[in-house]
């Protein structure tokens, strides 16, 4: 190809792009978990696990859209050179969900309390089609085999702590501290087998690499990805590559991929991005699923709105808008008024979440509170419903519990509502409530 210039007409971009975005924003999730110093959830290498001490505050910045409701037990696996075993404790909370998920962004959920898991210890082996020496045999002592689809995943438990209950709460966090990751042979008792020396291209933002290395990005994932012939989103990204000189197994060479406008890149990649933001409540049931579960725009709304996420069997996420239309501001007050018969039906429970509407992050406050809901808080009315306000100033006569303080000013406000464990056939006739304006 030798550096061929190629025109691309925006229809033919934006096919590229949508199914190139899960492996570009995986790319960086998992690179920024393992490789990522500064990121509060870094695993400081593969292999290795980050264990939360407590829940998240404000201070948290490294990522869009952080969670206080449940904690984050993250493992980033390289699975090249042997397998990599980790135990699970038991755990005594109501939610308990592990969710694995490779560069291709599938998610699949190997052990859940929704399923009767973590009530005792279990032994868990991930490998993939490329690693070496291994085949899926069964390992004494081992009690469930998992063949990955790339050889960098993650495998990123989700845990309620129960930050209310002191006695839960503890107990929890002891047991996740009691998580273990270990490869093959460090389980059986030998020294760990050394992996092969990886250069990993840059990563950061998603628009930074779609802008800076895309190409060579998709080249690094294409070689560590198994492929089905039989799948169409696999044949799909692979044939939208193909043209560019992106294939599985080649070495690249920036001399032989094409040569894509920058400019014309970035503004598909904004229409896709934007694109797959408004239609976050759209896909809100359809996200976040296995291989040959998925469809190209629930995997571009999941992969731009927040990857490494939960199929709606285990928690289903939704932005919550105002009853007019309007963008909420902080320039005013809302109130977001539910009935019993209202409440999210959560088999475990449900969190109101606020974030600014910029950056996605907690908005700093001196209570850290940040959402609503069983574990961070909150107090019915005595008919059973909930009024929660988002408020400068706590409202007369509202409960603590139900104020999610914001600082005043024109900053754009986001609020996100997560069911875990959701009833999804109540579900399909349930209404995300409204939040309504009060000042």
């Amino acid at each position: 190809m030798q550096n061929s210039p190629i025109e691309l007409s925006d229809a033919e971009l934006t096919n590229v792009i949508k199914h190139s975005y899960a492996y570009v924003a995986m790319y960086n999730t998992l690179s920024g978990f393992a490789l990522n110093e500064k990121n509060p959830f870094s695993t400081h290498g593969w292999n290795k696990t980050f264990k939360p001490t407590g829940p998240t505050d404000h201070t948290v910045t490294a990522i869009a859209g952080p969670n206080n409701d449940t904690l984050y037990v993250i493992s980033a696996l390289d699975l090249r050179k042997e397998p990599v075993v980790i135990r699970y404790p038991a755990f005594e909370s109501k939610f308990v969900s592990l969710e694995t998920s490779t560069y291709d962004h599938y998610c699949d959920i190997p052990l859940s309390t929704t399923k009767g898991d973590f009530r005792k210890p279990t032994m868990l082996l991930f490998y993939s089609a490329r690693t070496e020496g291994y085949h899926g045999e069964p390992v004494t002592g081992v009690d469930k085999i998992i063949e990955m689809t790339g050889d960098f995943a993650t495998a990123f438990a989700r845990v309620m702590p129960h930050a209310n209950d002191p006695n839960l709460f503890a107990s929890n966090m002891s047991a996740i501290q009691g998580i273990t990751v270990q490869t093959l042979s460090e389980f059986q008792g030998r020294p760990a087998k050394t992996p092969d020396p990886v250069a990993f291209p840059a990563y950061g933002a998603d628009k930074a690499v779609f802008a800076n290395n895309f190409l060579e990005v998709m080249q690094f994932a294409f070689n560590h990805t198994t492929f089905d012939p039989a799948d169409a989103m696999d044949r799909g990204v692979l044939a939208a590559l193909k043209p560019l000189g992106v294939q599985p197994g080649k070495t690249f060479d920036p001399n032989n991929v094409a040569q894509l406008d920058p400019a014309q890149v970035e503004k598909i990649r904004s229409q896709v991005a934007d694109e797959g933001k408004a239609n976050a409540n759209k896909y809100a049931l359809d996200k976040f699923r296995p291989k040959g579960l998925m469809q190209l725009d629930a995997m571009v709304s999941q992969s731009v709105t927040g990857p490494v996420g939960q199929p709606a069997s285990q928690a289903i996420y939704f932005q919550v808008d105002t009853a007019d239309g309007s963008e909420m501001n902080a320039q005013y007050d809302y109130v977001i008024r539910m009935t019993k018969d209202e409440l999210p039906p959560a088999r475990a429970f449900w969190s109101l979440t606020l974030y600014d509407g910029e950056k996605y992050l907690f908005i700093p406050n001196d209570r850290k509170k940040y959402s609503v809901g069983e574990n961070a808080g909150m107090q019915l009315d005595a008919s059973g419903g909930i009024a929660v306000h988002i408020a400068a100033q706590r409202p007369e006569g509202v409960p603590a519990e139900n104020w999610l303080p914001i600082n005043r000013g024109d900053l754009p406000l986001n609020l996100r509502l997560r069911v875990y464990a959701p009833d999804i056939e109540k579900m399909k006739t349930w209404r995300t409530p409204k939040a309504a304006k009060t000042a």
